[in-house]
């Protein structure tokens, strides 16, 4: 019963760190400052306008969360990119070895990405939108935004699998999104 209460209480310390003040949804999304981009031309939030959009920052296929999340996202893409949501993908770089283009497309490729891919140089993005002065548990976090260019849902990082809870609640979100895009 011991270990029950602590892996509890070490969940809801790392909940606390990535829920803490500052998240910003309810606020417009700031543009993304990138410049090398794959799958696609170059994107910016004001083309996006009055589309739903799932930006997902991501390592590579040997980080467990980025190589679990990979299939939903390619399934989101799949089911719901011909009702409006726009699934991307934010390289940021983690390896020691140097960042190029080409081995970002490899990675990419290995996991099956075909939505559009931006390469997030120095973080700079990741900073802006999630890191900022916060102490966060993860960079892999996905930001779920509305047809209005507003942050709607944040999963603050990790993976998440079809059948868990939170893809479910991803799911959920984009599917409620999409359906206020109607009204």
């Amino acid at each position: 019963m011991k270990k029950i209460w602590v892996i509890i209480l070490l969940f809801l310390c790392v909940q606390a760190q990535d829920t803490s003040p500052g998240l910003p949804v309810g606020q417009p999304a700031k543009e993304w400052n990138v410049k090398d981009w794959m799958n696609s031309d170059p994107l910016t939030l004001d083309k996006l306008r009055g589309k739903v959009v799932l930006v997902r920052w991501w390592t590579g296929p040997a980080c467990p969360y980025c190589s679990g999340s990979a299939p939903a996202l390619n399934e989101f893409h799949v089911l719901y990119k011909d009702n409006g949501l726009s699934v991307i993908g934010f390289y940021h770089h983690k390896s020691r070895k140097p960042l190029t283009v080409e081995s970002v497309k490899e990675m990419a490729d290995s996991l099956g990405f075909t939505f559009p891919i931006a390469i997030d140089t120095d973080w700079k993005t990741l900073t802006d939108w999630w890191l900022q002065d916060h102490r966060r548990g993860w960079t892999s976090v996905t930001f779920l935004i509305d047809q209005k260019g507003i942050i709607r849902h944040i999963h603050p990082g990790g993976k998440y699998v079809q059948g868990d809870e939170d893809y479910t609640i991803l799911k959920r979100e984009i599917e409620t999104l999409l359906a206020e895009g109607k009204d």
